[in-house]
């Protein structure tokens, strides 16, 4: 064991935060990372706890209503996530038995799993030796080892070779949760706080003074975006069984805006329109 993963695994057996998806079967490790996309700790914690006592087992989230699976989502965002669960829920259950997949390469397969969650799940619910490379993750990685301050938009191979070699042969379910633990707590994207890292002796980025990085992602906005404009109408609909366009109309300013939303809900599945011209959930 190097220093580097001696350090930060002594870190994060002492700092470690005790959620429960880390005790959790491979079905509520998914749905975790289902909900864990674009969506801090904090916001997943209790929806995450309500799903997995109402719908334990991928057969019990099949067998819901579209409609029953965005209420439930609430107010966690980017609704579409659940659609995907929802959908991958039904081809474990159909296909798999019941039994989140062990590879990869299946798990990419499924709808709303990418490189990052398939990886994340494969370590997580069956302690696979995969590369697990969240934003925590690459940002701690490349200010320690490449003395830069954030990583590049795009993974590169380069960047996959070097970090894949970082991962133990002995539990790299818990290298990765170390890792991703440390980025998220300690090495933040703003004001890290060097002084509790446990390898701020060997940061590269530290040594050369913390220049500034050109890599550095805009965080998007969110008040008067198309995406809150969809989020106020799903809510509406969440609450309501159904509401007409005038209804709908006075829930946003900009009429354009909530006929664009409105094309792109029914789009993507979120919301339906009757014979009657009443927009409700599906």
């Amino acid at each position: 064991m190097n220093y580097l993963e001696g350090a930060i695994l002594k870190w994060f057996a002492e700092n470690k935060r005790d959620l429960p998806w880390r005790k959790s079967n491979p079905w509520g490790v998914l749905v975790s990372e289902f909900m864990l996309q674009q969506t801090p700790v904090v916001r997943v914690l209790p929806k995450w706890n309500e799903w997995i006592q109402r719908w334990p087992t991928p057969e019990g989230l099949a067998s819901a209503s579209t409609a029953e699976v965005i209420t439930a989502w609430g107010r966690l965002g980017y609704p579409r996530r659940a659609l995907r669960l929802h959908e991958s829920a039904k081809i474990i259950s159909s296909e798999f038995d019941g039994k989140v997949p062990e590879s990869e390469a299946i798990l990419k397969s499924l709808p709303g799993v990418g490189e990052y969650t398939a990886a994340a799940i494969a370590s997580f619910a069956y302690d696979s030796r995969a590369l697990v490379l969240d934003v925590n993750i690459r940002r701690l990685f490349c200010r320690v080892i490449d003395g830069v301050e954030s990583p590049r938009t795009s993974l590169s191979n380069h960047e996959r070779a070097v970090r894949t070699e970082l991962i133990p042969e002995n539990d790299p379910h818990v290298w990765a949760a170390a890792t991703m633990e440390l980025g998220a707590l300690v090495c933040t994207s703003r004001n890290p706080k060097c002084r509790d890292c446990p390898v701020a002796s060997r940061c590269q980025w530290k040594a050369a003074g913390f220049p500034e990085s050109d890599q550095l992602r805009k965080s998007q906005g969110w008040h008067g975006t198309d995406r809150q404009c969809r989020g106020i109408i799903v809510q509406a609909l969440r609450e309501n069984a159904a509401l007409d366009i005038k209804e709908i109309k006075k829930l946003w300013h900009d009429e354009s805006q909530i006929e664009k939303a409105l094309a792109t809900l029914i789009q993507d599945g979120l919301i339906s329109r009757n014979v009657r011209s009443l927009y409700a959930l599906p």
